[in-house]
């Protein structure tokens, strides 16, 4: 090997040991960055529904690891998109409900219903009523996630009963 050729191995296999962000760089070749990975994301999104002990550590420490992943969603087919807070929601896990709202995620009435925020979510449903009889993650209607919030959203779910919603789950077509 000539002196140029050692030189520049070198020099490039030093450059990877000090920033070794270059080797493992999450940014592609347009300068965009690259997406999370669908399994991390679907990881996430499972851990928001806070099924088992530990779910909320695991929440927080992958958004720890991947800042953006607040904002994943799943697709688990036919357009049924779910995020972390929408899975906290319906299974009426406040805690972590509450901790993905204080680190950014987007909300969903089905979320605020689920945390008996009737001061938000009552205001949008005058204006917009049919939004009453929409369906949320996996088909849960916004009484199912009156239902999981309990006595905090005992008032949303006498109101969605008041206005005809009858079913906690409908199909997803």
């Amino acid at each position: 090997m000539d002196r140029k050729k050692f030189l520049f191995a070198t020099g490039s296999m030093s450059g990877l040991l000090f920033f070794p962000g270059i080797a493992n760089s999450q940014i592609n070749k347009t300068g965009d960055p690259e997406p999370y990975k669908p399994e991390i994301v679907k990881e996430f999104v499972i851990a928001g529904h806070g099924t088992k002990s530990g779910d909320l550590d695991k929440v927080k420490s992958m958004l720890n690891d991947y800042p953006n992943i607040v904002h994943g969603k799943v697709d688990w087919g036919n357009g049924d998109f779910e995020s972390a807070i929408e899975g906290a929601g319906h299974m009426g896990n406040k805690e972590i409900g509450n901790f993905l709202i204080d680190a950014g995620s987007r909300v969903s009435l089905f979320a605020l219903t689920m945390l008996g925020k009737t001061e938000l979510v009552k205001p949008i449903l005058e204006v917009y009523p049919k939004l009453i009889f929409a369906n949320g993650p996996h088909g849960f209607t916004m009484l199912h996630h009156a239902k999981q919030g309990g006595k905090d959203a005992e008032e949303l779910y006498n109101y969605l009963l008041e206005k005809g919603l009858t079913k906690t789950w409908i199909k997803i077509k």
